[in-house]
C-alpha cells in the first residue's frame, strides 16, 4: 500500500462515498491524509447512509461538515442529503457551496435552511453538469447571466418554483439532456392556463406526482417520456420529436398527444391508465421498431373495445418482449386471441390477472402456442384475491394447468411473481 501513488489513493477514498468513512480511512497515515486533501473528487453527506447525523445537535453537524469540506480541495462531486434532520443557518450551507463552485461537476443537495437559499444563485455554474435539488424553492431565474453551459442533468423534487422561472431555467441549460420533476409545487400567474416548457437539447424527461390542466412540451431531440402519477387535462408534444420510450403509469389525462413522428419508438409501456384503445393504437401503430409493448391494467373507454394479437402481429413485427395483464368483461377478454398471426420474435411473456376465471388458462395457452420462439414466462397474480372456494379451486386448476405446461414447453423458462 506504501507504494500507491497519491492519485490511486484519492480515487479510492473517493469510492467510499460517506463522508465519515472517508475521514476515517484517511487517518491511515499521513500518505492518506495528503489523498484527503488534494485528490479527493467525491464527498457525500447522507443522512440516509448513516444514522450518526441524526445524534448530532445542529451547530456541531455544521462545523464538521464545513471542516470536512474546507480540507478539501478540487472537489468534484458533492453530495448533501439531509432530509428531515436539521434546518441550517443559511450562511454556513453558503459556505459550502461558495468554496466548491468553481471545481464542481455534481451536486445534489437536499438542505433545509433558514433563510431559504436560492440555490442556482450560490451554486457553481461553469462546470455543474448534474445538478439535482430537493424540498427548496428558486425563485428569479435570470438566464442572461445565470447560465449553465455544461449543464446535462438537471432533477428537481418537492422544489417550488414558478412556471415561469422553471422556463427560464431551462433555456439557461443549452446542454440539458435529462429533465426530472417530482412532485414539484409549480407556481401559476392568474394570467396562465398553460405550462409551456421548451429545450432544443432535451433527451429524456421524467415526472411523477404532478398535476396541471395543460403543459405542452416543445423539445425535438426528446427521446424517453416518463409519466407517473399524474393528472392533465392535455399534455402536449410538440416539435419533432425522436421518442424512442414512450411510459404512462397511474396517469389521467383527457388528452395525450406525442405527435405523428412515432416510427423511432422502440419501448411503448403503459400500466393504469385509461385509454381510448383506437387513438392510441393509432398513435403507436406507426413504429416498425417497437420490440417492448406492455399493457398492465389498462381501462379502455369503450367497453366493447379489444386488443387482438393479430393486429399486435402485423404492425409490430420486430416485438421480444411482450407483457399483457389479463382483464375479464362481461366474458370478454380485453386481449383476445383473434386472427392466426404468430409473434415470431418474441422471446419473453409476461402474464398478469386481476381477476382469477377458468378463461384464464385458455389465454395463457393460446397465447405460448401463438409464440413459437418464446423462451421467457414469467405469471403475475394477487393471491390474496382469491377467497371463495370456488376461487381457490379455480387458482388450484390454473396451478396444475401450469405444471403441465411446462412439460409441454420445455425450452421455456417459467417465473412466478404473486402479490
Amino acid at each position: 500500500m506504501e507504494h500507491l501513488p497519491v492519485e490511486v489513493i484519492g480515487n479510492i477514498l473517493s469510492h467510499l462515498g460517506s463522508a465519515r468513512d472517508v475521514v476515517i480511512a484517511s487517518a491511515t497515515c499521513k500518505k492518506w491524509r495528503e489523498a484527503w486533501r488534494n485528490h479527493l473528487h467525491t464527498l457525500s453527506f447522507n443522512s440516509d447512509d448513516s444514522p450518526v447525523y441524526h445524534d448530532f445537535i445542529t451547530s456541531r453537524l455544521e462545523i464538521l461538515i464545513t471542516q470536512t469540506i474546507f480540507q478539501t480541495t478540487g472537489l468534484q462531486c458533492l453530495t448533501i442529503f439531509m432530509d428531515d434532520v436539521h434546518e441550517f443557518y443559511a450562511a454556513p450551507v453558503i459556505a459550502w457551496l461558495m468554496y466548491t463552485r468553481d471545481s464542481l461537476c455534481q451536486l445534489r443537495y437536499n438542505v433545509r435552511t433558514n433563510p431559504n437559499i436560492n440555490i442556482i444563485e450560490k451554486c457553481g455554474r461553469q462546470k455543474l453538469e448534474v445538478l439535482a435539488l430537493a424540498h427548496t424553492s428558486i425563485t428569479r431565474v435570470e438566464p442572461t447571466y445565470q447560465k449553465f453551459p455544461c449543464l446535462k442533468s438537471l432533477s428537481l423534487s418537492y422544489v417550488s418554483i414558478s412556471a415561469l422561472d422553471l422556463s427560464l431555467l431551462l433555456t439557461a441549460c443549452p446542454k440539458l439532456d435529462t429533465l426530472s420533476l417530482i412532485n414539484p409545487e409549480i407556481a401559476m400567474s392568474d394570467s396562465q392556463a398553460t405550462m409551456e416548457l421548451s429545450s432544443s437539447s432535451l433527451k429524456s424527461f421524467y415526472v411523477e406526482a404532478f398535476g396541471l390542466d395543460k403543459v405542452i412540451l416543445e423539445a425535438d431531440f426528446l427521446e424517453n417520456l416518463h409519466l407517473k402519477d399524474c393528472t392533465f387535462e392535455i399534455f402536449e408534444l410538440i416539435g419533432n420529436p425522436t421518442l424512442r420510450v414512450l411510459k404512462v403509469d397511474d396517469v389521467s389525462v383527457i388528452h395525450l398527444e406525442i405527435g405523428d413522428n412515432t416510427e423511432n419508438l422502440e419501448v411503448v409501456d403503459v400500466s393504469n391508465f385509461t385509454i381510448m384503445w383506437p387513438k392510441f393504437y393509432y398513435m403507436i401503430s406507426k413504429s416498425p421498431n417497437l420490440y417492448k409493448l406492455r399493457l398492465w391494467g389498462v381501462v379502455f373507454d369503450d367497453e366493447d373495445e379489444v386488443v387482438d394479437l393479430e393486429t399486435i402481429s402485423l404492425c409490430f413485427p420486430r416485438l421480444t418482449h411482450l407483457s399483457l395483464c389479463y382483464d375479464l368483461r362481461d366474458g370478454v377478454l380485453n386481449y383476445g386471441l383473434q386472427g392466426s398471426a404468430d409473434l415470431d420474435n418474441v422471446v419473453v411473456l409476461e402474464l398478469g390477472w386481476t381477476v382469477i376465471s377458468d378463461l384464464l388458462s385458455v389465454w395463457v395457452a393460446g397465447l405460448l402456442d401463438r409464440c413459437p420462439n418464446l423462451r421467457r414466462l414469467v405469471i403475475y397474480g394477487i393471491v390474496s384475491e382469491v377467497k371463495t372456494h370456488e376461487e381457490c379451486q379455480i387458482f388450484a386448476k390454473f396451478t396444475e394447468f401450469m405444471l403441465q405446461l411446462g412439460r409441454k414447453y420445455v425450452h421455456v423458462k417459467v417465473g412466478f411473481e404473486f402479490e
